[in-house]
């Protein structure tokens, strides 16, 4: 049976300010193919492009010419409202700050892409608290933001993230706030949701040895993937 593509990536540019003395081209052409199922590492050093890509992948920024499709939209046939519905329903967003909302608790923070989805009370209640278990989080559910550690801060991210059941978890440096031991514990989570949920998962980092960790390694340099190999996958815990 042929692999489902969620990422479809052709050719794909991306200025700043275009038509200006200042124009910046900051990606070059990229061709990116992400299958469902798939747990890859975009890699590279500060200033090669890696948010630029996010932001693109993420449908957060439009690309400037080339061809992109998201599990099957057209993202440059998408609308600004459609952009920001995809966002909502395809995509499960897992940032290095967190962006949890502070005066909140844990629970809310995890019902609230299913409240702008339309989901009734009770569904997205016992969907949060559901999911707040999977990550090991249901004793802290009734916690806001403050009251929790930086690693408990992510963990709820990642149950936000995964609140519409997204075609795409997108993490961007998510242990770059955590110290070495915490950001095994989340690496650990990603690993469980890609091996028994099947989750798509596209982790962004500087990190060789966090990128060794998935499937497949793309190393992205001066806005271009210079390289691409399998990688590792899993180290052994202990």
């Amino acid at each position: 049976m042929e692999q489902k593509l969620i990422i479809d990536m052709k050719d794909i540019v991306k200025r700043y300010y275009i038509g200006k003395p200042n124009e910046l081209e900051v990606l070059h052409g990229i061709s990116l193919k992400v299958y469902e199922g798939e747990f890859v590492a975009i890699v590279g050093p500060s200033g090669s492009g890696k948010s630029t890509l996010m932001n693109v992948i993420g449908a957060l920024d439009l690309p400037t010419s080339g061809q992109y499709y998201l599990d099957g939209l057209d993202m440059f046939d998408a609308r600004e409202d459609d952009l920001s519905a995809i966002r909502n329903r395809k995509i499960g967003f897992v940032f290095q700050t967190y962006n949890l909302i502070a005066r909140t608790t844990a629970l809310k923070n995890v019902e609230l892409p299913m409240l702008y989805a339309g989901m009734g009370r009770r569904e997205r209640n016992e969907r949060a608290k559901e999911l707040l278990r999977l990550v090991e989080m249901d004793d802290r559910m009734s916690h806001k933001p403050d009251e929790l550690s930086g690693g408990q801060k992510q963990r709820v991210a990642i149950a936000r993230a995964m609140a519409n059941d997204p075609a795409i978890i997108l993490a961007d440096e998510p242990t770059g706030a955590l110290d070495s031991g915490t950001g095994r514990l989340i690496m650990d989570i990603f690993h469980r949701l890609n091996k028994e949920q099947g989750k798509t998962i596209v982790l962004i980092t500087h990190s060789p040895e966090l990128a060794e960790e998935t499937q497949r390694i793309m190393t992205l340099h001066d806005g271009l993937i210079i390289s691409e190999r399998k990688g590792g996958g899993r180290v052994a815990a202990g």
